[in-house]
C-alpha cells in the first residue's frame, strides 16, 4: 500500500517528482500533494538524510547484524534463495530486514547500494520497509515518494515478517524493480507476500521443534517423583510440581531473569560468569546471583537472598545453539519448601494497587466496626471478607430479604452482606437504622457500583464510606496473572504434571481485559484443566477466541465488527489453524492474515 493510497487519486509521478524538487529547494508546494509524502520528505530533512548520497558512508551509524545471531535470518535464508532466481537480477532486487530495518540478507542491489546496508528512515528516509513496519501491513513506495535521488526511478513494496503466535513484527520483506507507479498493486506484491508468508511458517515450524526437545528435557529431568525441575527458554516455562512448591512466584521470575541474561550473555551458548566473548573477564550476569561452571557443562545457580533453594542448571542444545535450559532445584541447608507467598491475606496478588488495597482493607479490619468493600463483580469482595474476620455468617441480598439475621450483630457476632446494591428498600432502612443505635457493629459489606443508587442505600453508603476499601480490577493488575493461575488452577491428579502455560498465552491473558475479573480467570482454568487433551504447557492457540486475539486496538465499523467475529468463529472451529480457517471462509490466507493485523490497528 503507497502512502499515497489514502487518497482517491494517485498523483501522476511527474507532478510528484517536480513538487518534489521545488520541495529540496525550499520553495511553497503546488496543491494536490499528499500530507503523508510530504511529511515523510520532511522527517528525511529532520534526520539529516542527504538526497544525494549514492551510498552509506563508512562511518554512518548502523547497528550491524552478525548473521549468527539472527533468528529470522536462519529461517528466512531457506526461502529467500529459493525465491532468488525468480527475483533475477536486473533492475529487481530482493531484500530482507529485521525489526530495526537493518538489512540481513539482500540479492540483486548492486554494492554500492543503499538498499544492500540499512533501510531505516534516520539513514536512507522514506521507504516500503519503513511503512510496512509502521502500517503492519503490505506497503508500496514509488518513485519520487522516495527522499533519495537514487531511488528516483525505483519502486518498492514490503511486507512485514510477524511472529506467528505473539504478532510481534521481526522485520520486512521488501522487493524492488524499476518505476511501475502506475500499476496496482505493485507487480512484486504476491511474491513479497508469499515470502514473508513462508518465513513466518518456518519460523513456527522453528519454534515448534525447539519447544519439542525443550519438553523432552523437561521430561527426562522430571522422571524422578517429587523431582522439582523447571524449564525454561524465554518464552515458554514448564515448572513441577515440587518446583512449585519450593519457589515462590518471585524466585521463579528471578530464576528466568538469570538463565535469559546467561543465554543472551553466551554468544550461542551458556557459559560462565565472568568469560567474556574474548576470553577477557566480563561483566557478571546480575549481581543476584553467583555461577559457576562444571565439567558436565551444567552451572550451579544461587538465587537472590530470602529465596531458599539454589539451582543446578543444564543448557538444553538444539541444531547447535543452545534453545533452554533445564534447571533442577535443591533447598538451602535445612530450609523447607517456600510457600507461595500470598502475604497478610491469602490471595494471589502482589502489585501495588492489590497490595494497597488488602493493606488498607487489614488495617481497617483490625477494629470490629462496619467495612464496606468496592469493586467490580468478580474482583474478589467476598473472599476478602472471608480472610478478614473468621466464622463469618454471610447472606446474599440477591438471594432474598435479611429477615431477622441482622440481630446477630448485636450480639457481636460478624455478618457479611454480599451485593448489598441488591438489598431492598426496608431492608436498607434497618441497616440504616442499626448503624445509628451500633455505630461499632462488626458488618462487611460488598458493593458493586452499577446504577445510581436510591436515597436509601446511598444513605447506607455515605455512612460506611469512611471505612470503604476500592478493590481494582484484573485488567488494572495484570502483573498478577501469573501467580493467580497458580493460585486457581486445580491439584493436578497423581502422576500428572501441574497446569503451565507458554509466555505467549501468559501475553495474551495479561492483556485480555477480563471484564469477568477473577472470575472469568477461574472459569477459564478450570474448563482447560478439565477438558484440555494437550500435553505440555497451554498454548496461545488453546485460549478462548476473545483472549487468543486480543481486544481490537481501534474502533471497528460493523462491517469489520462482523468480519472479526465470522474469522474468530472460523479459526474456533479449526482449532486455531490460520490455513484451514481461512480456506472455510472461502478467503486467503494471506487476506485472513491482513484483516487480522488491520484489527489490530
Amino acid at each position: 500500500m503507497t502512502t499515497a493510497e489514502h487518497l482517491s487519486v494517485h498523483p501522476a509521478p511527474a507532478s510528484l517528482r517536480r513538487a518534489r524538487e521545488l520541495f529540496l529547494k525550499g520553495r511553497p508546494l503546488p496543491d494536490g500533494v499528499p500530507e503523508e509524502v510530504v511529511a515523510a520528505w520532511k522527517r528525511a530533512r529532520f534526520f539529516g538524510v542527504r538526497h544525494d548520497v549514492h551510498a552509506l558512508a563508512p562511518e554512518a551509524p548502523r547497528n550491524s547484524v552478525r548473521p549468527a545471531e539472527s533468528d529470522l535470518l536462519a529461517a528466512a535464508r531457506p526461502v529467500l534463495e529459493r525465491l532468488a532466481p525468480a527475483v533475477g537480477t536486473g533492475e529487481t532486487a530482493l531484500v530482507l530486514t529485521d525489526e530495526r530495518l537493518r538489512v540481513l540478507w539482500a540479492t540483486g542491489c548492486a554494492s554500492d547500494d543503499p538498499c544492500r546496508q540499512d533501510l531505516s528512515e534516520q539513514v536512507v528516509g522514506h521507504n516500503s520497509a519503513v511503512l510496512a513496519l509502521r502500517i503492519r501491513r503490505r506497503a508500496e513506495v514509488h518513485g519520487p515518494e522516495h527522499f533519495l535521488d537514487v531511488w528516483q526511478d525505483v519502486s518498492a513494496v514490503s511486507v512485514p515478517v510477524l511472529a506467528p503466535e505473539t504478532g510481534q513484527a521481526l522485520g520486512t520483506v521488501t522487493v524492488t524493480s524499476g518505476l511501475c507507479a502506475e500499476c496496482a498493486p505493485h507487480p512484486w506484491a504476491p511474491l513479497a507476500e508469499a515470502a514473508a508468508g513462508a518465513v513466518e511458517a518456518e519460523l513456527l515450524a522453528r519454534t515448534q521443534a525447539a519447544e519439542r526437545v525443550l519438553l523432552d528435557a523437561y521430561l527426562r529431568a522430571a522422571r524422578d517423583q517429587g523431582q522439582a525441575v523447571v524449564a525454561l527458554d524465554g518464552r515458554n516455562r514448564l515448572v513441577s510440581e515440587a518446583a512449585g512448591r519450593l519457589l515462590s512466584p518471585e524466585g521463579l521470575e528471578a530464576l528466568e531473569r538469570s538463565v535469559v541474561a546467561l543465554l543472551r550473555d553466551a554468544d550461542g551458548g551458556v557459559r560462565p560468569a565472568g568469560e567474556g566473548a574474548s576470553g577477557a573477564a566480563s561483566k557478571p550476569v546480575s549481581a543476584a546471583i553467583a555461577v559457576a561452571g562444571s565439567a558436565s557443562g551444567s552451572f550451579h545457580v544461587r538465587l537472590p537472598d530470602g529465596v531458599r533453594c539454589s539451582a543446578t542448571v543444564s543448557p538444553v542444545p538444539h541444531r547447535g545453539a543452545v534453545i533452554g535450559v533445564v534447571a533442577v532445584l535443591e533447598p538451602l541447608g535445612r530450609a523447607t519448601a517456600a510457600p507461595v507467598g500470598r502475604g497478610v491475606v491469602a490471595l494471589a496478588g502482589r502489585s501495588v494497587p492489590w497490595r494497597h488495597a488488602v493493606g488498607r482493607a487489614t488495617e481497617l479490619a483490625r477494629s470490629p466496626e462496619p467495612l464496606l468493600l468496592v469493586g467490580e463483580r468478580g474482583t474478589g469482595k467476598s473472599a476478602l471478607a472471608h480472610e478478614l474476620a473468621a466464622d463469618l455468617l454471610v447472606v446474599d441480598a440477591a438471594e432474598g430479604e435479611l429477615g431477622s439475621v441482622t440481630a446477630v450483630l448485636t450480639e457481636g457476632h460478624a455478618l457479611l452482606i454480599r451485593h448489598v446494591e441488591r438489598l431492598a428498600q426496608p431492608d436498607t432502612a434497618t441497616l440504616n437504622a442499626l448503624l445509628e443505635t451500633h455505630p461499632g457493629a462488626p458488618l462487611l459489606v460488598t458493593y458493586t457500583p452499577g446504577p445510581p443508587p436510591g436515597p436509601c442505600l446511598q444513605r447506607l453508603l455515605d455512612t460506611l464510606a469512611a471505612r470503604s476499601v476500592a478493590l481494582p480490577a484484573l485488567r488494572e493488575r495484570p502483573e498478577d496473572i501469573r501467580e493467580l493461575l497458580t493460585a486457581l488452577a486445580p491439584k493436578p491428579t497423581p502422576g500428572q504434571p501441574p497446569l503451565t502455560w507458554t509466555l505467549d498465552a501468559l501475553r495474551a491473558l495479561e492483556q485480555h481485559p477480563w471484564p469477568g475479573n477473577i472470575t472469568e480467570l477461574l472459569h477459564l482454568v478450570r474448563a482447560l484443566a478439565e477438558h484440555r487433551r494437550a500435553s505440555g504447557p497451554v498454548r496461545r492457540a488453546e485460549l478462548p477466541d476473545p483472549v487468543r486475539e486480543g481486544p481490537a486496538t481501534r474502533r471497528l465499523s460493523p462491517m469489520e465488527h462482523a468480519e472479526r467475529a465470522a474469522i474468530l468463529e472460523a479459526l474456533r472451529r479449526n482449532g486455531g489453524n490460520k490455513a484451514r480457517a481461512a480456506a472455510s471462509l472461502g478467503i486467503a490466507r494471506a487476506t485472513l492474515y491482513r484483516k487480522l493485523r488491520g484489527y489490530r490497528g
